[in-house]
């Protein structure tokens, strides 16, 4: 007993520091956005790559890194996953321009997508099953405030130190954690023996595509050749994509997984939740710092009641998850973020003050908390156990493609109606971006409604009446 929960405390840490830097990175640059446009040069475009170099690699080789767990060793795998992160980590922060940079964020998003889908199935492999909903409730916690405490940690340290700190502070912590995976974790495999290569290459082309046409619309033009090929392309490349896992004998996303109502309806909340909150975010740590003339940190410390709210928050949604089921709870954090992102909509303004954007903020954390834990959870209790890392990666997948896919549209909104030349000319981009990102998230609160009342006893009815 004493071994299991030594065991479990150790998954615990481990995978929820991996699982820290992999989510921290996903926004820790949005406030050093300034300094790094200043120092490195380059265009809204360039800012956003910055960004979306890193959660597109994330979200397109997910899948192909729970598959290499599967096959060859979580553990394994996990570690690697953990060595390619952390040298990334140290080659963006010795990146001598914006084009290095941008590469060093992709190959830290390979990186991250190898560790990242395994941190949750090695956890709940080491976990008794009626103790996950606290246990996932802590790691949600833990992830939850990295991405939103990203912000704050990457304006602090632009600040008092220097924008490559925000990627040199993984290195010791990604060489400490290697070692420890090695002697701590304990080994596991799935049941796949093969790689889906071409599936892979599928998904990461069409995902790839349609990502590139949303970036460059504005600049180059919706009906220019480049622009409309990425938007007519991607989803031709989906439709073959889904045509070759429904026939793949090893397929990295089985669609059978789908037929769960759970699964599917979680799922699709998950993608609007990212879209509608990475994209958001991405444009509000600039507007603080270039509209409302905050510092990196200062920037950061006003964004507090929104990135330490799923501290608070994340560890009893988990437990009221576990009393009430998935459902309410993730349905009521998403329609709160998407009340914040209104708010916030409605107040803007070049000279608003930081008392009438408090209430959008906390709302905004508060939903944001309640919907972590309780969307690994249902995720989870959705497939059978053998399946945990499919859908695992498939989840957080999907996660990650939302952030992209988020930041570039909404980035396309406010290029649309706004830009750089004003504090007024930001906030007319700024605002209708807000708005189309609420609309996003209440889109994933409807979503998270077609979850079942209770997951396991309604899967289980589902499979029985399909047998």
């Amino acid at each position: 007993m004493r071994s299991q929960r030594a065991t479990l405390v150790w998954t615990l840490v481990i995978t929820g520091l991996a699982g820290f830097m992999a989510s921290l990175d996903n926004l820790v640059v949005t406030t050093a956005l300034p300094s790094i446009r200043t120092d490195l040069g380059g265009g809204l475009e360039d800012l956003e790559w910055t960004v979306n170099s890193y959660t597109l690699t994330f979200a397109v080789l997910l899948l192909f890194g729970s598959a290499l767990g599967d096959r060859f060793g979580r553990r394994r795998i996990f570690g690697i996953g953990v060595a390619v992160f952390t040298a990334a980590s140290a080659a963006a922060a010795l990146a001598p321009g914006i084009e290095a940079l941008i590469a060093a964020r992709a190959v830290q998003g390979v990186g991250a997508a190898i560790m990242m889908p395994l941190t949750l199935t090695l956890l709940t492999a080491a976990t008794p099953e009626n103790r996950r909903g606290l246990v996932f409730g802590i790691w949600g916690a833990i992830n939850g405030l990295a991405v939103a405490s990203g912000p704050l940690v990457g304006g602090a340290l632009t600040e008092h130190l220097s924008w490559q700190w925000i990627f040199w502070l993984n290195v010791p912590v990604g060489v400490a954690l290697i070692p420890l995976a090695r002697l701590r974790l304990n080994e596991s495999r799935g049941p796949s023996g093969r790689l889906d290569v071409t599936g892979t290459l599928l998904a990461s082309a069409a995902l790839f595509a349609v990502v590139y046409a949303l970036i460059r619309g504005n600049t180059d033009g919706w009906t220019s050749a480049p622009v409309l090929s990425g938007l007519i392309v991607g989803p031709l490349l989906l439709a073959v994509f889904v045509a070759w896992e429904l026939r793949a004998p090893h397929p990295m996303l089985p669609m059978r997984l789908f037929r769960s109502r759970a699964f599917s309806a979680m799922n699709a909340a998950s993608l609007l939740m990212f879209a509608g909150m990475f994209g958001s975010i991405f444009l509000l740590s600039q507007f603080l710092q270039t509209v409302l003339g905050h510092s990196p940190t200062e920037a950061g410390l006003r964004m507090l009641p929104w990135t330490a709210m799923p501290l608070v928050v994340a560890p009893i949604a988990g437990i009221l998850s576990d009393r009430i089921g998935g459902r309410p709870v993730v349905a009521a954090g998403l329609a709160l973020q998407a009340v914040g992102l209104a708010l916030f909509a409605l107040v803007a303004a070049p000279d608003v003050a930081y008392t009438t954007q408090l209430p959008s903020l906390i709302i905004s954390g508060i939903g944001m908390g309640l919907y972590f834990a309780p969307a690994a959870g249902v995720v989870m209790a959705s497939v059978r156990p053998e399946e945990q890392g499919m859908a695992s990666g498939a989840n957080n997948a999907l996660r990650e493609l939302g952030g992209a896919i988020g930041v570039a549209s909404l980035a396309a909104i406010f290029a649309g109606q706004g830009g750089y030349a004003s504090g007024q000319a930001f906030t007319d981009g700024l605002v209708p971006a807000l708005w189309a990102g609420a609309a996003i998230v209440a889109a994933g609160a409807a979503a998270a409604l077609v979850i079942p009342r209770r997951v396991r006893e309604a899967e289980a009815t589902e499979l029985v009446a399909a047998a």
